[in-house]
């Protein structure tokens, strides 16, 4: 049984790099520091009365960061948080401003830019800003539940469904069913990984530019992840 659970990996890019895990059972979150490579003592804490008008991450399904997208801030990092509503039907998306620390706005998927999002929206189970290259900002890649992919590109308006396989995921195949959650370390001098969260408490390494699984699965441990596991 995994000890990680039902957690919802997102990443942080105001400031020092982080990523923050939900743990969706309890509604407590914990911060990974990418440059102190640990969770901070203090952890895990109550999603509710810490995220602002956040509360409640039972419906979180999952999440991720742009910068300069969707805003007129060229360095505006915003964490979009993709969850059901209240009636745990409706699909919602909050966007929460990481400089500020506050929610923008919650809204029904539909009703936003991300509406391509919604017939799928209950097989996605991870997914990340794809930048490979320079300018290259409007494309994201959605993991799903069921051997199936999906690309939004809102530079072309188009969403393609795409089977995982090793011409469009290499590597990736074989780890599919397995798959939780997923977040980005967006590296400054080096190739971006897309950490993917197995069952059996392990992770993948996915790299972003050269699109191919970077390692074999990894166990997650206080070597690796010091503190993620901490109750």
């Amino acid at each position: 049984m995994s000890r990680l659970g039902k957690a919802v990996a997102v990443d942080w890019r105001s400031g020092k790099d982080q990523i923050y895990f939900f743990f969706t059972h309890y509604n407590l979150y914990s911060r990974f520091s990418l440059t102190e490579n640990k969770v901070p003592e203090k952890y895990p804490l109550e999603v509710s009365g810490n995220w602002d008008a956040f509360h409640d991450a039972y419906q979180l399904r999952f999440g991720f960061t742009t910068t300069g997208f969707d805003t007129d801030r060229i360095d505006g990092d915003f964490l979009w948080l993709f969850h059901y509503g209240e009636d745990r039907l409706t699909p919602y998306v909050t966007k929460y401003d990481q400089d500020d620390e506050c929610c923008i706005s919650t809204v029904p998927v539909q009703a936003s830019r991300w509406h391509k999002l919604v017939p799928y929206f209950d097989r996605i189970i991870a997914g990340t800003w794809w930048q490979t290259r320079p300018g290259r900002a409007h494309l994201f890649r959605f993991l799903m539940d069921n051997g199936k992919a999906l690309r939004l590109d809102f530079g072309y308006e188009t969403l393609v469904q795409e089977t995982i396989d090793d011409e469009t995921w290499p590597g990736l195949a074989k780890y599919q069913d397995r798959i939780m959650t997923g977040a980005q370390n967006d590296r400054t001098l080096a190739d971006s990984y897309w950490y993917l969260f197995l069952d059996n408490d392990e992770y993948i390494r996915y790299n972003i530019q050269e699109n191919q699984v970077q390692s074999g699965s990894i166990p997650i441990d206080d070597e690796t992840w010091p503190g993620l596991l901490r109750g």
